[in-house]
């Protein structure tokens, strides 16, 4: 198991993961992982939290940080889950509360158990994949692909968090980490035959679409900058902050 490279699915894959894997990478490209990155790009500590819940506002008044606003109810002055709303911040606040039913829950998860989490995505693939060998060359890792969830709350996989895990995954594979279970070898086949081509292919998958629609096509403009970032966040006990 040591050196291992492994990928699994949504919270789910989480609870399976065998306990030998030390370091898990959390992708969930459109868009909580992305929209954490821009985040720490810009200084900002992101304390990942459990979606649409009550408690959400307390929480972030407990923790002096203010609390991310749902992407479908902004009022295009406030932060969201869109990373182009950080972006587009004049003053970004110091601590951000981000709720997320995937990514956020995931990271969640991974923290609890104790192991090393870092959110990649596709602009930030190659910077995680040396992180990971300069600080955890002997470790198993497991990348988890978020994925959507329908209506029932079951996974819905979405392809753009296949590329985006397939992508850190060859990135890993260049510095010398050749061992990949079938499901990550897999993911990284995936994403080399659409890397070429992956900003414009991102906007035509389901959730890029879905986007679009909503009025966010920016969100997935931000999400294909392939390649764009050297800032990792890592989890430092509950909260997310930038490493280069």
């Amino acid at each position: 198991m040591n050196g291992s490279l492994l990928l699994d699915w949504g919270t789910a894959g989480v609870r399976h993961l065998p306990r030998e894997v030390g370091v898990a990478v959390v992708v969930d490209v459109l868009s909580f992982t992305t929209t954490v990155g821009v985040a720490c790009e810009r200084g900002v500590t992101v304390l990942p939290f459990q979606y649409d819940h009550d408690s959400a506002q307390s929480f972030a008044d407990e923790h002096d940080a203010v609390l991310a606003q749902r992407r479908d109810r902004l009022d295009r002055t406030s932060i969201s889950l869109s990373p182009d709303s950080i972006r587009r911040c004049v003053d970004p606040p110091r601590r951000l509360v981000l709720p997320s039913p995937n990514g956020s829950t995931i990271s969640r998860l991974l923290r609890a158990d104790g192991r090393a989490v870092i959110a990649g995505s596709l602009r930030n693939a190659d910077a995680v994949a040396a992180l990971v060998q300069r600080d955890h060359p002997d470790a198993a890792v497991a990348v988890i692909a978020a994925g959507e969830r329908w209506e029932d709350g079951s996974l819905r996989p979405a392809v753009e968090d296949l590329w985006g895990a397939g992508a850190v995954l060859d990135a890993l594979t260049r510095r010398g980490r050749p061992d990949l279970s079938p499901e990550a070898s897999a993911a990284v086949h995936a994403w080399r035959g659409v890397a070429a081509d992956a900003s414009e292919t991102l906007h035509d998958t389901v959730s890029g679409r879905e986007l679009h629609a909503l009025g966010f096509v920016d969100d997935v403009r931000v999400a294909a900058e392939i390649g764009a970032s050297d800032v990792v966040p890592v989890m430092d006990g509950d909260v997310y902050r930038a490493t280069r």
